[in-house]
């Protein structure tokens, strides 16, 4: 990460109004409560295939909505940096996450009878860098073009682990 991001001055967005934006780098909150230790290493070399990552230290976490009538499976969390190879839009991504989550046997509808959701892998955008000031004659990079973060507005305020990994990946990079 070439600038210090401070969440508190970063312009947050709703990820409808971005789905056409070009992305160059994401922050992402990985998540497993079922065979994590099968499913994040995919997802990580899947992502690794995008372009360069760079991981946060795991955490286990519980389930926030279990209950001492409900107990559910802790969470396994990771953050991740990355820059993507080639730009490419939010709506391109989402799509690519989604299928990311599916191939690892997501499923989205509560098919279960059980009200304990299996979550084998849940992929979220915390954050977007775009290319802004691009200068219209030139496709390639130039002094005039610039980078900036933006939250999104539907994930934020963070949850003590995304913060901590969002807060972990950026020291790393600097």
């Amino acid at each position: 990460m070439s600038v210090e991001l401070n969440l508190e001055t970063l312009k947050q967005c709703l990820p409808e109004q971005l789905q056409a934006q070009s992305v160059t780098a994401v922050m992402l909150a990985l998540g497993s409560n079922y065979q994590a230790d099968k499913h994040l290493p995919r997802v990580r070399k899947d992502l690794a295939a995008l372009g360069e990552i760079q991981l946060s230290t795991p955490f286990q976490n519980p389930d926030f909505t279990a209950t001492i009538e409900l107990p559910k499976p802790d969470y396994t969390n990771q953050c991740v940096y990355l820059r993507l190879a080639k730009p490419v839009t939010l709506q391109q991504l989402q799509a690519l996450f989604k299928q990311m989550e599916g191939e690892c046997g997501r499923e989205r509808l509560a098919v279960a009878k059980t009200s304990v959701k299996k979550v084998t892998m849940d992929i979220d955008i915390l954050l977007i860098e775009t290319l802004i000031n691009k200068n219209s004659l030139s496709k390639n990079s130039s002094p005039n073009q610039k980078f900036e973060w933006l939250i999104m507005a539907d994930r934020y305020p963070f949850k003590a682990h995304e913060h901590a990994g969002v807060e972990e990946l950026v020291l790393n990079r600097l």
